[in-house]
């Protein structure tokens, strides 16, 4: 298992990236809840994904609510297990998909 990791900032437009690695599980996928939780209030929370080597639908469970909490959008390319679990589920269409933390795709 790849450690998962969840890290925080903010570009010099004020826009929140959180970027995650590693494996994400229903063990791990609270780090990526905390860490949102904790970080301050911004316009828009970009969630860099291109990272991630494992998600499962406890993963997808926490974007989507984190989606309907607040502006988000995912960073990516999407990997391709994490694109295939949002297309299984049908969540596809509920994420903006950017390709850098300034341009929509």
């Amino acid at each position: 298992m790849i450690a998962p990791k969840v890290t925080v900032g903010t570009d010099a437009s004020g826009v929140r990236l959180v970027c995650c690695s590693g494996e994400f599980d229903l063990d791990t996928t609270g780090l990526l809840v905390k860490a949102c939780a904790e970080a301050a209030p911004a316009e828009c929370l970009i969630v860099d994904v291109t990272e991630v080597t494992f998600a499962d639908s406890s993963f997808l469970n926490a974007l989507i609510r984190l989606r309907n909490s607040r502006p988000l959008a995912l960073r990516g390319p999407l990997p391709k297990q994490l694109h295939r679990v949002m297309e299984m589920a049908g969540a596809l269409p509920l994420f903006e998909i950017r390709d850098s933390t300034d341009r929509a795709r």
